[in-house]
């Protein structure tokens, strides 16, 4: 059992940026030898230990250890990478994809996947991505959001070559509806709407559903021009009564909404829902292709009706699984509620999961795709892991983020014994010639360290303060200078981060907490870019006021 658990830690840890997590190494275990299930309990901690001892590891010594211990399963590793988004089956001539948000906000990190994945395979077969707004719901539409969808894709890099809003098209729809109606395939329900969906789950026709065409086609026209309110009519696809599944047991494809609508204003009363919509537009748009969740499955269903009565091919579609994210607000209607009330600042609020959040926070477009990539198209469900978004956010800002130091809760220490000190600190350890922070500190030499990193040292002891020189702290707020040889840290001293003179800074978290400080002054030089402070993390420079507002990114 240690081996095994040797060898799959290193194997997650080497899958997840050199950090292995213990439950998915139970996982690994358990599936390997079943009959460990039942001591679960027993071997949990020795699993742990062995966890920990990995993640003490740097990367490259993990993978060393991997190739030499459990060769397959690097080999694996690779190989699945290399891979990428599986072919799609059935290709022949342009591949069409589209992607298709509501208008009712701006798009969320759940949006992301879907718009990624088309534009990857649209890439892929230098196909065409369709961008089609699905505003057919007056009810919940956010004029905003049409500008906010478009400003969002361009910021993921996703290439839109077509545009199509479906409030434009109302024409198009009743063409096809008349059409059904004609065909005897749907009818016109004047039902309460309880009573129909009552008698569907009877598997009972309502006394509509088998008028005469000419009849429903009357219906139709009474329905156009105004004669009914809203839930007093709708049109209704038919399907199959007897089907073991009430939701797909017919279905209402076209409904009245007096409500206002913010483009075409009362100019149509008469509205597509998303299945009849969804249905003419994938084929009169030539959709090849619809990559979309499995939660759509009902709705591909109730759609290949609508293809089968007009004689349609279908498109082939790709359902992957549902995907949950925990602790993050997507409901648009709800933020947008909330920021009405003041709760958030706006749609980029960095307490949000918005596209427009994450940038703000310094999460790269580069990362969000590679995650989706990464997770791909398998019809299984899964767990959003922030952890790992971040793991591939670090990999991309690493080398352009600038480094510098940040002390929060900042406490004074005044260096005694030293007449002049000078710093010099990389602007980036692996790119020298990037330059270095030279700060130079003339008596009396005072610094700021955090209370942190403060309340940790004994009197007596010695600390490092990096890129700068040694001290032994002789009072709780005072040091005494002792040199430059950084050999002091192979004694056990402590090695702290620093500022001289630096600038008033607050950082914001994505929990909604906030950290203040001060910054070194040379980051005023990073306003809109991303920039690691030293054992802090990653943070994007906002904006310099009377202070500078930052936003946390990760780790």
């Amino acid at each position: 059992m240690i081996e095994s658990a040797r060898k799959y830690a290193l194997q997650n840890a080497v899958l997840h940026n050199g950090k292995a997590e213990i439950g998915s190494v139970i996982n690994k275990i358990v599936a390997e030898k079943p009959e460990l299930k039942q001591k679960i309990k027993e071997i949990v901690p020795e699993i742990k230990k062995i966890v920990s001892d990995v993640n003490k590891l740097s990367l490259e010594e993990q993978r060393k250890e991997l190739e030499k211990t459990a060769p397959e399963l690097l080999i694996r590793h690779k190989k699945e990478k290399e891979k990428g988004l599986p072919e799609l089956k059935n290709v022949s001539g342009k591949v069409v994809l589209r992607f298709a948000p509501g208008p009712s906000g701006p798009l969320h990190i759940g949006h992301s996947r879907a718009a990624i994945l088309n534009d990857e395979y649209a890439k892929k077969y230098d196909g065409k991505f369709i961008l089609r707004i699905e505003d057919t719901d007056p009810d919940r539409i956010d004029p905003d959001a049409y500008k906010m969808i478009s400003e969002d894709l361009k910021w993921l890099g996703v290439n839109v070559h077509e545009i199509v809003i479906q409030s434009e098209r109302f024409e198009t729809y009743y063409k096809y509806a008349k059409k059904l109606l004609e065909k005897g395939n749907a009818y016109v329900c004047r039902c309460r709407p309880e009573d129909w969906r009552k008698l569907k789950l009877k598997n009972k026709p309502c006394l509509h559903r088998n008028l005469e065409p000419e009849k429903n086609l009357e219906e139709w026209e009474k329905m156009l021009n105004n004669v009914y309110g809203e839930e007093e009519a709708s049109v209704v696809v038919k399907t199959d009564l007897t089907l073991p599944n009430p939701a797909l047991r017919d279905f209402v494809g076209l409904r009245i909404s007096k409500t206002l609508h913010p483009r075409t204003k009362d100019r149509y009363i008469v509205y597509p829902l998303m299945n009849f919509s969804v249905a003419v537009d994938d084929r009169l748009l030539g959709l090849t292709h619809v990559l979309r969740g499995k939660d759509h499955l009902n709705n591909t269903y109730r759609q290949a009706y609508l293809f089968d009565y007009f004689g349609w091919e279908k498109p082939e579609y790709i359902h992957y699984g549902r995907v949950s994210i925990e602790d993050v607000k997507l409901k648009t209607s709800l933020i947008k509620e909330e920021i009405k009330k003041g709760f958030y600042s706006g749609w980029d609020d960095i307490r949000l999961a918005t596209i427009r959040a994450l940038a703000k926070r310094g999460i790269s477009p580069e990362a969000i795709r590679k995650y989706w990539v990464d997770v791909g198209v398998k019809p299984v469900d899964i767990m959003f892991s922030w952890k790992n978004l971040y793991a591939f956010n670090k990999d991309i800002i690493d080398k352009k983020a600038n480094r510098y130091f940040f002390v929060w809760n900042p406490q004074p220490l005044n260096i005694t014994g030293a007449e002049r000190l000078e710093g010099h600190a990389p602007l980036h350890p692996d790119i020298p010639e990037r330059g270095i922070r030279k700060i130079i500190l003339e008596k009396p030499v005072n610094v700021f360290v955090s209370d942190e990193d403060l309340n940790k040292i004994n009197l007596g002891n010695k600390l490092r303060l990096k890129d700068l020189c040694n001290v032994e702290l002789i009072s709780k707020n005072t040091g005494k200078y002792i040199g430059q040889d950084i050999s002091i840290l192979k004694e056990g001293a402590g090695i702290i981060h620093w500022v001289s003179k630096g600038i008033k800074t607050k950082v914001f978290f994505p929990d909604g907490s906030v950290k203040e400080g001060i910054a070194e002054e040379g980051v005023k030089k990073e306003i809109g870019s991303v920039v690691q402070f030293e054992r802090f993390g990653f943070v994007r420079i906002d904006r310099m006021n009377d202070e500078l507002v930052c936003y946390f990114a990760h780790k």
